[in-house]
Formats: C-alpha cells, sequence, structure tokens
C-alpha cells in the first residue's frame, strides 16, 4: 500500500474514533482535516499555492482551547514515516504562537493525544 493510503486509512481510522466518541467529548465535533498533501498535477498545484496552500502543515486541527493553549494540531503519520522538516517547523512555529502540536504515529496515538488535550479541561 502507498504511503498516501497507509496515511489516509490511518486519519478514516481516526475520524470514526472521533464520531463513536462524541457523546464522551463533544467538542470532537469541531475536529477537522486540513488537506494539504496529495499528488495533483502541476496546474492544480500552482491553483492551490495561489490559494495560501502552505508546505508542513500539520493534517488535523481541533480548535478548542485548553489552559493557555488555544488548540490542537496533530500530523499524522503511519508506520515508519517520520515528519518532514517543513512539518517539523509549523509544528515548533504553533508552538510558539500558544497551540499544542504534536506528531503521531498511528490513529490510537492521535486519539490518545486528544483525549488527553480534552481532558485537560476548559480555558482559563
Amino acid at each position: 500500500m502507498k504511503r498516501h493510503q497507509y496515511e489516509a486509512s490511518e486519519q478514516a481510522a481516526l475520524m470514526l474514533w472521533a464520531q463513536m466518541h462524541l457523546a464522551k467529548y463533544p467538542q470532537l465535533r469541531l475536529l477537522y482535516h486540513i488537506p494539504n498533501g496529495g499528488s495533483r498535477n502541476a496546474a492544480e498545484a500552482a491553483s492551490l499555492k495561489r490559494q495560501g496552500v502552505k508546505a508542513g502543515v500539520p493534517d488535523l486541527c481541533l480548535p478548542v482551547a485548553r489552559g493557555a493553549r488555544h488548540g490542537l494540531y496533530i500530523e499524522l503519520k503511519a508506520g515508519k514515516n517520520r515528519a518532514t522538516k517543513p512539518q517539523e517547523e509549523w509544528i515548533a512555529a504553533l508552538r510558539e504562537q500558544g497551540y499544542e502540536a504534536q506528531v503521531c504515529t498511528g490513529w490510537q496515538c492521535a486519539a490518545q493525544v486528544i483525549e488527553s488535550y480534552l481532558k485537560e479541561g476548559g480555558r482559563q
């Protein structure tokens, strides 16, 4: 299976987990995917770049504040895949701006990070 398909399967599993846990964590309704990756032809890629698509932006955003943090971003990886340099730079920049930002390998890791983040209580 191609890397992108494998990561897409992990992300679909995470979104299914989120759907199944809405009763416990209603904030999960705000979890969304940022469709920044994937293969595109040159014209479409150029058009998306003009529209603001940027390399390295994390895959998922949960715009729910916790403590002093403004929200949660997750870069979801699968298997032996690791974050790229642009992804690491985005994670660091988001943290500097007051966001929680994590790289997770597999949907279970991402679910754990989300659950831990949501259990921390509301904004102070």
